[in-house]
């Protein structure tokens, strides 16, 4: 079946919902939004922490905003992007604010701010602590009640339409590579539907769960990345995989684990051995606020010197109610497992958190593919560098979904649908004893990435992932083209191109920067 739809979003996290709101709102088309699950599942969702921007003028500015990005980034970050999302962001808050997002505000109506590691000053705006999920709230109630837009949930987009599908051999050299939409998996027919489009976004979000143990939802199996990877889009900055220092160690809990916000370091809380022991000192002279990469590898390091499948995250010493009442979810949640956080240490550990890589876009959010964008965590803005700094993703997310909303606008007249794409071809089947297979290679994936492709790499390492993920290729590629296209296979294909990206990124970096820190090139001490 063949759709037409003016502007096709995939992914509804907050830079797919908040591009939907602004085009729908200019009144040139229709727009659809394709979500994987329902509309409510998102890695926004999942953001306790908040959002990053410079609302204090009385203390805060610009510069040191962008000062605390540059240096978080290990001064890979793309000067121009840092500009963009800073200086942008205060007007992209009064945004969510009019479209019915509430963040915490003192008595006297400032916003209640809060510090985050590697920020100098207070300037996380934040709802509680579950900023993410009330921003999806505010989000999915203007999007449900918005007539120029069409949701789309549990709908499964495939592939991208190129000059590819048109009989043309494309490859990364081919110049104007155009998309005209995308193939999508209905699930009520289970057949492949045709969407033409004169704009395609991608919003699908992170790679998290091509790790064993990720803080994101388990629909996080790179998508957007992959799809315009194979499309020959140009991605980058893969080997920059963000490891949270502070999740949640529960047995059992690993996909997502349960996010223990870097806000409550900002609140104080103090890292600890589990004996009580401080060693932060040792790493860095900011301690429990360095910034997640420097936090991370000191917690991979005393976790692997003492034989600990943990450390803890004190706050005992804080006012027992100030903490509840700033941390209301995380007490809730410790305490269903017997942990009273104003008594007793977190066990945390590090795991997958956030892609700073992704589909490499300019600053109105433009891929390497003509009439493709790309926002939030599946694209490379350039803002994160070498690493992110705490509460800037939610803030890029929106910045860039503004700069692609004006652009695509500006541009949309000049595109019309294209009618000569063919529909896809779903011939094949797909057995019970299939589905094991896939399954298997799913956790197979998971096992390669975090044993080989972790916090500390080598090239030895590297090179084995590299290896059994390439076998993994070869297997499902050969299945997928024997069989139907499901959810469960597409998503497979998508962690392995992936995972690949990470290894083969990771590779190319001779170097220990930011995120990316290998035993064989150590980074040098200034």
């Amino acid at each position: 079946m063949i759709k037409k739809t003016d502007f096709l979003i995939i992914g509804s996290g907050v830079a797919g919902m908040s591009y939907a709101l602004k085009v729908a709102d200019a009144g040139k088309g229709k727009v659809t939004i394709v979500c994987k699950t329902s509309i409510e599942e998102a890695n926004t969702a999942k953001a306790q922490g908040g959002v990053a921007s410079v609302t204090n003028l009385k203390v805060d500015d610009f510069d040191k905003h962008i000062n605390d990005t540059m240096i978080a980034g290990d001064y890979l970050s793309d000067r121009a992007a840092v500009e963009q999302v800073v200086r942008n962001a205060p007007a992209q808050i009064d945004e969510l604010v009019k479209w019915g997002v509430n963040f915490d505000r003192k008595e006297n109506g400032e916003f209640d701010l809060h510090r985050e590691g590697g920020h100098s000053e207070f300037r996380i705006l934040h709802h509680a602590d579950d900023t993410g999920a009330e921003i999806q709230r505010g989000l999915i109630a203007a999007v449900r009640n918005h007539p120029n837009i069409e949701i789309l949930e549990n709908h499964f987009a495939v592939e991208i339409i190129t000059q590819h599908h048109l009989g043309m051999r494309v490859t990364r050299r081919t110049p104007d590579i155009e998309c005209y939409g995308a193939y999508i998996l209905n699930p009520k027919t289970q057949k492949i539907d045709t969407y033409l489009s004169k704009i395609t976004l991608m919003a699908t979000g992170g790679t998290g769960s091509v790790y064993a143990t990720t803080t994101n939802p388990n629909i996080a199996t790179g998508d957007g990345i992959a799809m315009v990877y194979r499309a020959k889009g140009t991605i980058k900055d893969m080997e920059f995989v963000q490891f949270h220092p502070t999740a949640l160690f529960h047995q059992g809990e690993t996909h997502p684990a349960y996010l223990i916000t870097e806000a409550m370091r900002g609140y104080g809380g103090i890292l600890r051995l589990p004996n009580g022991e401080e060693f932060m000192h040792k790493y860095d002279k900011r301690l429990s606020l360095a910034p997640r990469d420097i936090v991370a590898r000191a917690i991979d390091k005393e976790m692997k010197i003492h034989g600990l499948d943990h450390v803890c995250l004190d706050v005992t010493h804080k006012n027992p109610e100030e903490t509840k009442k700033h941390f209301p979810n995380i007490y809730a949640k410790c305490k269903s497992i017997g942990i009273d956080i104003t008594q007793d240490y977190i066990p945390v550990v590090p795991c997958a958190h956030y892609m700073c890589g992704g589909i490499k876009v300019d600053l109105d959010a433009c891929s390497s593919i003509k009439r493709l964008y790309a926002v939030g965590e599946c694209s490379c803005t350039g803002l994160h560098g070498g690493n992110r700094l705490a509460s800037n993703s939610l803030i890029e997310a929106v910045v860039y979904a503004d700069a692609a909303a004006k652009h695509s606008l500006q541009h949309i007249d000049e595109y019309a649908f294209n009618e000569k794409v063919p529909e896809w071809n779903d011939e094949g089947t797909l057995t019970n004893e299939e589905r094991v297979l896939i399954a298997q290679d799913v956790k197979e994936v998971g096992q390669i990435m975090s044993t080989y492709v972790g916090i500390v790499r080598s090239d030895l390492r590297l090179k084995r992932a590299w290896i059994r993920l390439d076998v993994l290729y070869e297997e499902t590629e050969d299945l997928f083209k024997r069989v139907k296209a499901t959810k469960e296979i597409c998503e497979l294909r998508n962690m392995i191109n992936v995972g690949y990206l990470i290894t083969r990124q990771a590779i190319e970096r001779k170097e220990s920067r930011g995120l990316h820190f290998t035993i064989d090139y150590p980074k040098k001490e200034n």
